[in-house]
């Protein structure tokens, strides 16, 4: 998430998830606030981010292919809708590639957490100049 507002921009909390099938209508999934019941990680408490003009949070999205009960059948998500907040209005965000959560029918999700600022770029270097000066030819004459 980027802050291209003038204002800042106050989070402080879990991102709110659904996630679509192909046909763009909801799963029935139950979307957990942490990794404990999927992997291990990611459970840090929320803390309150203040994000000024440009600046980004992050959140991380997990789950598990994993078949529990073959008379259920597995549930493929193909686009994921997030929300800052409850009650604040949900963007599409490319999950890039399927979202195969098997029959569980649990997602996870970590808490927001400003991102590192980009390290600054580095001015180009000039060119190094060349051994040979440009008005002599090799000994072998070519170029």
């Amino acid at each position: 998430m980027v802050n291209c507002g003038d204002r800042p921009y106050r989070l402080n909390g879990y991102p709110v998830l659904r996630v679509l099938d192909d046909h763009r209508e909801p799963i029935a999934l139950r979307v957990l606030h942490g990794a404990k019941e999927i992997t291990s990680g990611f459970d840090q408490a929320p803390r309150p981010v203040e994000l000024h003009r440009g600046e980004r949070a992050t959140a991380v999205v997990f789950w598990r292919n994993l078949v529990t009960d073959p008379t259920v059948p597995a549930a493929n998500g193909a686009y994921l809708m997030v929300a800052p907040a409850a009650g604040r209005s949900a963007e599409s965000v490319d999950p890039d590639g399927p979202i195969d959560v098997g029959n569980t029918g649990r997602i996870g999700v970590s808490a927001w957490k400003k991102a590192e600022s980009p390290a600054p770029s580095q001015p180009a270097m000039p060119p190094v100049p060349s051994a040979v000066p440009s008005s002599v030819s090799p000994p072998d004459g070519r170029l």
